[in-house]
């Protein structure tokens, strides 16, 4: 899977700009991936029955439409507009659908039609350099079909494939209603993955603090988590709204045994939202952590040197009052005036690094 980025650069234009003066409904792409083949796979099954294929162009999804059995159609790439337009007419979809499919700054939401439901939501993942991707994943319910658009090739419905090619678990003997949670579980169901990397991540930045080991970048490694929890909450919190909305739904396309699994899903989201709100407050710490260890560190140091600069004050008063250029002073004429002002200098020393002992300064 590629990384998804949400600022696209300096040279590339922001999506409002891109969208700036078109008519409503027009269909822009808005994402970094601007290259890739179109990629279609079907699953047509019933429960006793299963097919799946992979299609060449847009057009062999057409036939889909009317079909008796559930019918999965997986979209891999928004750049190709085209193709989305195409499939958009043809199941009789709304333009600002298709225009909200390709553009992947669209927050998670639920749109009800009178003969579908369209449903955007964030499929979050760590690359193999554990940086945060977020891809923009959209679904639109029908009759007896669920049409997926996603961004890239890669997903985390591989379980839900397998399920509907070995007929395990209930997809196979339930409708399209029933593939369209069993999907958004699959999405929901990565978010606990991502946010056990995150406590991962945080976890060792605690124990670099703790241990007083922070080394140059760790100011650069909170602010880079800060950066993704934040992605992660914009992405997650409007889900609840969705699931919500779809769970409470009087649509006639989803059943009432299918809103019991909706409202475990409601669960799901609520959990990973408390657990993002907690490593939130965890990740805004950190840096008060670091800073408060940055000062005890800098405590110690002045510490230290105040305790040799009241050392060294008396030491360096005597020195000074027998540095005078007068002729007048009677212990320059002592015969071991020299040896006793060393001693005195000795005692007052270690007389002070006696009293700081016990005053536990050092």
């Amino acid at each position: 899977m590629i990384e998804k980025l949400w600022n696209m650069g300096e040279n590339t234009p922001s999506p409002s700009e891109k969208q700036l003066g078109l008519v409503p409904g027009t269909v822009v792409y808005t994402g970094g991936k601007t290259s890739g083949d179109l990629y279609i796979e079907v699953f047509d099954y019933d429960k006793n029955t299963f097919e799946e294929k992979e299609l060449d162009s847009i057009e062999e999804a057409f036939s889909y439409s009317d079909s008796e059995p559930v019918t999965w159609i997986n979209i891999n790439g928004l750049n190709h507009t085209e193709a989305i337009e195409k499939i958009g007419d043809h199941y009789k979809l709304h333009p600002l659908i298709l225009e909200d499919i390709a553009n992947t700054q669209q927050r998670p939401k639920i749109d009800e039609y009178e003969g579908y439901l369209f449903v955007v939501l964030k499929m979050l993942y760590f690359d193999k350099d554990e940086k945060l991707s977020i891809e923009h994943i959209s679904f639109v319910l029908g009759n007896n079909y669920v049409i997926s658009f996603q961004e890239s090739d890669g997903d985390v419905f591989d379980a839900i494939r397998n399920r509907i090619r070995t007929g395990k678990g209930r997809v196979r003997s339930m409708g399209p209603d029933y593939l369209l949670y069993a999907l958004m579980d699959a999405v929901v169901d990565n978010y606990f993955n991502l946010i056990e990397v995150m406590g991962d991540k945080i976890e060792e930045l605690e124990d670099d603090l703790f241990e007083e080991k922070p080394n140059d970048d760790i100011t650069y490694d909170i602010q880079s988590l800060k950066r993704e929890i934040l992605k992660i909450r914009r992405a997650v919190f409007p889900l609840r709204e969705v699931v919500n909305r779809i769970e409470k739904s009087e649509h006639i396309l989803i059943a009432e045994k299918t809103q019991f699994y909706l409202r475990d899903l409601y669960d799901h989201i609520i959990q990973v939202s408390e657990n993002i709100e907690i490593y939130r407050d965890m990740i805004w710490g950190l840096m008060d952590m670091y800073m408060t260890t940055i000062s005890n560190k800098m405590n110690e140091v002045m510490k230290v040197l105040t305790i040799m600069a009241s050392i060294f004050i008396p030491l360096t008063f005597l020195a000074g009052i027998y540095g005078m250029n007068f002729e007048n002073i009677p212990e320059l004429k002592f015969k071991y005036g020299y040896y006793i002002l060393w001693g005195v200098m000795i005692v007052v020393f270690l007389g002070l690094l006696y009293y700081f002992k016990k005053k536990k300064w050092l």
